[in-house]
């Protein structure tokens, strides 16, 4: 089956044999994850696209694929529109197509280990009402038409030493403990694999760009655990590590493990799978629902993880900026491309000799393809870096001590006065958060319009969210914390933004067919200490250390408080990466990061 449309022939000849009338393919697995191991991509073996947030759904005589403003361009790139139409959420839910679609007595499939509890009750109601029936199965049809399915990974767990993480896992297991006390539980499900990683110090290479490990755990109200996971990837030293009161289990024993609870257990609605739920319902649990009681403590960094992302950020800066001298030099020449980009990139990245992984795949977009928001470069997407023209790079890397994310468009030859109005607009949004004061209790939606009002101003906009949470040597893209549109389907939880937190500063501009503009840096949320201040105040960090494209910054367009913000910026650049710099790329920095 080397096409897709074999693939999709064969799924529906698989549905039929099960008498199903459609089937559900989300882009997640059993831990309801961004990004999946090779095994669980079953929505890219089935459609092609290789996007981080998607579904589609499959009938008899038609399917669709459903995704975000993100992926507008790129859906229709790697998926076959004489196959499957594209819808776009959170205009179209697939419960609200299904219900279009579907005649009465027919019965739509799902798998319950891919799934919420919430989208299945939405999109049993919404069928329900057209006299159709939501059905759970047992085997996921696809895994029997995916002759060659990739094994999970087994790979070994790894430690994550306190020097590192800053607390241990027996401090952080008994505040998870506390937690549940106060819910009068005796228990409670971890699924998501960044807070299982980040509860018990422990690192993976299980799903690639992200440091976890495929496994669940279920805590006690003691402090005590289980660790469900694959026997071979835990060796002594790991044992060790997790110490007597972590019991490691088989992965395959989770599903009646949780069966035999009983008493009162807490799971969080949005990480736990369906059939999580069903498992506890099934053994006589009482179920409360709340949030992992991972997510919170592990997206408010303590002092020791700041450290070490601050020191992973200067490293990783270091390294972009002998990027960019280097594409500085070599651009101009022509013969560059995307994919050489990319892996020049990676290169400087890997001679730091602590990169552990890039963070996500490189956006490295020439021309028209930076418009394409989460493009991913390919041999047969492979574009020339022209002259007179953009190029935007959008690169994170994994170290032990941080995970970094940023993006630096770039001019080759002479940008347009378009290019470089919408540039600078995109910079005063970046600056606008940067440079951002708020009261304790401000939430991320609150901040959002500050990065989009110079857009906005002549009637500019972009279809992402201008900022995401990122984890500490985890997962690129972390919540709870957002900064996006109200209702938008990246807004994420109405979390407050709280000190410790990391977040992404990352506006944008995307010209279809022409190019893509994006600036992005992490920003580290602080208090902010103001004289005379009736309440108390937060305001962000930057992180990110790499000098911003000045050919494409109208000076004229700037106030004096922005070009303040870029000098400073650019001094501070200058001051922390030139030691770590050879002499030639020293000299270049200082041309790059000079006042203007």
């Amino acid at each position: 089956m080397s096409t897709h449309k074999d693939r999709i022939e064969a799924l529906r000849a698989q549905l039929g044999s099960q008498k199903l009338n459609g089937f559900v393919v989300p882009l997640t697995d059993e831990h309801m994850s961004e990004y999946v191991g090779a095994y669980a991509q079953r929505l890219a073996w089935l459609t092609g696209f290789e996007g981080s947030a998607g579904s589609a759904a499959v009938l008899a005589d038609k399917a669709a694929i459903f995704t975000d403003g993100r992926y507008t361009l790129q859906v229709r790139d790697q998926v076959d529109g004489n196959l499957y139409s594209y819808q776009s959420v959170p205009e179209t839910s697939v419960g609200d197509w299904l219900a279009g679609q579907v005649k009465a007595g027919d019965r739509i499939g799902y798998d319950p280990w891919l799934h919420t509890k919430g989208w299945v009750e939405a999109t049993r109601k919404a069928l329900a009402d057209k006299d159709a029936e939501l059905v759970a199965i047992a085997e996921n049809p696809i895994d029997r038409v995916w002759r060659d399915r990739p094994a999970p990974s087994g790979e070994r767990l790894m430690p994550h030493g306190d020097d590192l993480a800053g607390q241990s896992s027996a401090e952080k297991r008994h505040a998870v403990a506390d937690f549940l006390k106060g819910k009068r539980a005796q228990a409670g499900v971890v699924a998501a694999l960044d807070s299982i990683a980040w509860l018990f110090n422990v690192r993976g290479r299980d799903v690639s760009r992200t440091p976890v490990g495929l496994a669940f755990a279920i805590v006690h109200a003691d402090g005590k655990a289980d660790l469900f996971v694959d026997p071979g990837k835990v060796d002594a030293t790991l044992e060790a590590h997790l110490g007597a009161d972590v019991t490691v289990r088989p992965r395959g024993d989770f599903a009646e493990a949780l069966e035999a609870l009983g008493g009162t257990v807490v799971a969080d609605p949005q990480t736990c799978v369906a059939a999580i739920f069903e498992r506890l319902k099934a053994g006589g649990a009482k179920i409360v629902e709340a949030r992992d009681p991972c997510v919170l403590p592990k997206a408010k960094k303590n002092a020791v993880e700041i450290e070490g992302t601050r020191a992973a950020h200067v490293r990783d800066g270091a390294a972009l900026t002998r990027f960019l001298h280097w594409f500085a030099q070599e651009a101009p020449k022509g013969g560059l491309d995307e994919l050489t980009a990319a892996e020049r990139l990676e290169g400087f990245r890997r001679e730091t000799n602590m990169l552990q992984d890039l963070s996500f795949d490189t956006i490295s977009g020439a021309g028209p393809n930076g418009a394409i928001v989460h493009y991913r470069v390919s041999p047969e997407t492979n574009r020339q870096i022209e002259r007179d023209s953009l190029f935007l790079i959008d690169s994170g890397a994994q170290y032990v001590d941080g995970t970094t994310d940023v993006t630096r468009t770039l001019a080759v030859g002479t940008p347009t006065p378009e290019m470089r109005d919408r540039f600078t607009r995109v910079l005063k949004g970046h600056i606008a958060v940067a440079t951002a004061v708020f009261p304790k209790g401000t939430r991320g939606v609150q901040l959002d319009t500050l990065a989009r009002a110079p857009l906005w101003e002549v009637g500019l906009d972009y279809a992402h969210g201008t900022g995401h949470g990122v984890g500490s040597f985890l997962a690129v893209h972390e919540g709870p914390q957002r900064i996006a549109q109200p209702g938008s389907s990246q807004s994420g939880g109405d979390e407050p933004l709280a000190e410790g937190m990391i977040l992404s500063d990352e506006p944008g501009y995307y010209k279809t067919g022409a190019y893509g503009i994006r600036v992005e840096n992490l920003i580290l949320t602080v208090k902010k200490d103001i004289p005379g201040a009736e309440k108390e105040m937060l305001g962000f960090e930057t992180l990110t250390l790499a000098p911003i494209e000045l050919a494409l910054v109208d000076v004229d367009m700037l106030s004096p408080k922005e070009r303040a913000w870029l000098n400073d910026y650019h001094a501070r650049v200058r001051a922390e990466l030139a030691p770590l710099l050879p002499e030639e790329v020293q000299g270049w920095l200082v041309e790059a990061t000079r006042a203007i």
